[in-house]
């Protein structure tokens, strides 16, 4: 079973940033795609930021320019780099990976952004 760990969540002010990781329990090159999902109370979960396994990356509109998805293949991880962040970047922040039509979650990670 794959396992995934965030990391790296915590209080910020606006204007501030973060920098998430989620490690893998494998290989990250056995994954189609990894991303980074967001969500709060009494709301669906919602892509933040995506990479396959080629390389390519995409973003949601709110995030784009400001956040950054990368990986470390010596690691397994996936990083997401959090800049400029505003009250409604908060949420619970959790990656995924995915094989085929397997998808594999990781607990979360809490990110508050406040003053």
């Amino acid at each position: 079973q794959v396992q995934l760990v965030e990391s790296g969540g915590g209080l910020v002010q606006p204007g501030g940033s973060l920098r998430l990781s989620c490690a893998a329990s494998e290989n990250i090159f056995n994954f189609n795609d990894m991303g980074w999902y967001r969500q709060t109370l009494g709301t669906q979960r919602e892509l933040v930021a995506l990479i396959n396994v080629g390389g390519r990356t995409d973003y949601s509109d709110s995030a784009k320019g400001r956040f950054t998805i990368s990986r470390d293949n010596a690691k397994n991880t996936v990083n997401l780099q959090l800049n400029s962040l505003k009250p409604e970047d908060s949420g619970v922040y959790y990656c995924r990976s995915r094989i085929l039509r397997r998808e594999f979650w990781g607990r979360g990670t809490q990110v508050t952004v406040s003053s």
